[in-house]
């Protein structure tokens, strides 16, 4: 049929082929996860993008040892997340994690008055002053399972760690933030 969306197995078979509309199609489909998926671990947008774009450059290199029919999302961002992670070791950098609040208010809803906005805002920096405190492998679980919302499964392949590990490792960071969030 003409016209019609290509489920994305199709699309990174097409890719696998040597196709290489089909591997922008996936590029820009995640090139917005993907940075956020770096900047997460290096902090700063110069090297996201950066990570980002060199972990694009190794999928696709890497294309051919892509497993069919397994998904393409946690593959990807495995390698984002290790292309950021040398990144962020490379450099030597420790420097704090800054997280992007992408709490967009829907546009049916009255704008929050200048005080709540100024609760929120503080609530927030608050919280993530506290997830900057956590050991870097329940930092890394807690903001891929609560600031990019993958699942246990996909947060696994990403940092490539058992799902067991990634319950533990949440568990952990959500007493410890509890502990010191409240």
């Amino acid at each position: 049929m003409v016209g019609r969306p290509l489920e994305e197995t199709e699309v990174v078979e097409r890719a696998k082929r040597g196709d290489a509309r089909a591997y922008e199609e996936l590029v820009q489909t995640y090139q917005g996860l993907a940075f956020r998926t770096a900047y997460l671990v290096v902090g700063n947008a110069a090297d996201a993008e950066d990570a980002a774009q060199e972990a694009f450059v190794k999928a696709y290199r890497a294309l051919g040892r892509f497993r069919s029919g397994e998904p393409f999302r946690p593959w990807l961002l495995k390698i984002v997340a290790n292309e950021a992670r040398n990144r962020r070791r490379s450099a030597g950098r420790r420097d704090a994690l800054a997280l992007r609040a992408a709490a967009a208010e829907s546009s049916g809803e009255a704008a929050p008055s200048p005080e709540t906005a100024a609760l929120d805002a503080e609530r927030r920096r608050v919280l993530l002053a506290a997830v900057e405190t956590l050991p870097d492998e329940q930092r890394l679980v807690v903001t891929c399972r609560y600031f990019l919302d993958l699942s246990e499964e996909e947060t696994a392949a990403v940092l490539d760690v058992p799902r067991g590990t990634v319950k533990s490792r949440a568990s952990r960071a959500l007493d410890r933030l509890r502990e010191t969030y409240g």
